[in-house]
């Protein structure tokens, strides 16, 4: 567990720095009709929103709490595998070293936990 809280750290870092990185020197509108504009960057998208989607999927499912789980959706779309990192490194914290606590959430305990 401790290294996929190390790997969940680092991509927050990361994707935080890169985020910052393209807000400062990047052109959000203009690079984004650019990408819009070629088949590849279409598929590279919907395949980023699939991924999204899914890891989200999994975020409503083992939050006990509607709003916390819309927020963390919203965080997920709008800031990536950032708010994905971030949410995972959060996980493994609360989780006490257990992977069915990690996975499940507020289900582990219903499960026998």
């Amino acid at each position: 567990m401790k290294l996929a809280k190390t790997i969940a750290l680092l991509g927050t870092l990361l994707m935080g720095a890169v985020i910052l990185y393209a807000f400062v020197v990047g052109d959000f509108s203009a690079e984004g009709a650019r990408l819009l504009s070629m088949p590849w960057g279409v598929v590279s998208l919907v395949d980023l929103y699939v991924g999204f989607v899914l890891f989200s999927i999994w975020i409503v499912f083992r939050e006990n709490s509607l709003w916390r789980s819309v927020v963390w959706v919203v965080l997920m779309m709008t800031l990536g595998f950032f708010a994905g990192s971030l949410y995972t490194f959060l996980a493994l914290q609360q989780s006490g070293g257990d992977w069915r606590k990690f996975w499940l959430g507020k289900r582990w305990s219903s499960l026998g936990g």
